[in-house]
């Protein structure tokens, strides 16, 4: 099944579904060459915080950041925000288990849970809006997956029905194999904005990554003057491109 959607308003959606959210912060970074990419600046701020801030605006039921690689540093970065920390000590097997540590970690109520990458800061509270929106348009045990032009995004949202198939692992289960096992109840909501398919794996994906922010936040500020992050983005950049900052 295939939507559309356009992304307009901010904020939470009145009447919108108890949404517990599990964000994934726990992987090696292994492509980026070197540093940890969730803690790297994105507009003044470690890139799993923007992330973070982002997903809490949605004023969740829960919300539960998995942990791995480089544990105390990602909580550190994410000091003071009210988010709940589960360590996974095998997140080196890959990101199926980090979110079924996280779905077992969850303790409150809700009607769905939102699925979210780390590395996906650019994904904001206004996209997140819509994405609820259109879930509550949608059957019970609905599975909701955002897609750029046929290829699939995230974050995957899911009707909390599904949490126990996905956290038992009685079998190898996690979102890729709820969404095989249940092709009758899966979404796929197709979006004018690549937004939901761009995460940051390599240099070269930070770099692009950095000239959205600008553009975003030159945007955003009264006459299109410069953020006052201006000046660190292009130093990160320039950094990653293997130059000294002019």
């Amino acid at each position: 099944m295939q939507h559309d959607l356009r992304s307009d308003g901010d904020g939470p959606v009145p009447g919108s579904p108890a949404v517990a959210i599990v964000l994934l912060a726990a992987g090696l970074s292994a492509r980026m060459g070197g540093p940890s990419k969730l803690l790297l600046d994105v507009g003044g701020e470690p890139m799993i915080r923007r992330t973070a801030r982002n997903a809490l605006a949605m004023r969740p039921a829960e919300m539960v950041v998995v942990t791995g690689h480089r544990a105390d540093e990602v909580a550190a970065a994410l000091a003071g925000l009210p988010v709940r920390l589960v360590f996974n000590p095998d997140y080196a097997e890959g990101q199926q288990g980090s979110v079924v540590a996280g779905l077992r970690a969850l303790r409150s109520t809700c009607d769905a849970v939102m699925v979210m990458l780390g590395d996906q800061p650019l994904v904001t509270p206004s996209h997140l809006a819509s994405l609820i929106a259109h879930y509550r348009t949608l059957a019970n045990g609905a599975i909701l997956i955002p897609c750029h032009r046929g290829r699939r995004g995230n974050p995957v949202l899911f009707a909390a029905g599904h949490i126990a198939a996905v956290a038992g692992r009685a079998v190898d289960i996690g979102c890729r194999k709820l969404i095989e096992r249940h092709p009758e109840a899966v979404v796929r909501l197709e979006c004018e904005d690549p937004v939901f398919t761009q995460d940051c794996d390599t240099q070269e994906d930070y770099g692009r990554l950095l000239r959205a922010v600008r553009t975003s936040d030159e945007a955003s500020r009264p006459g299109g003057q410069p953020s006052p992050e201006q000046g660190i983005v292009e130093e990160q950049a320039s950094i990653f491109a293997g130059s000294q900052p002019t």
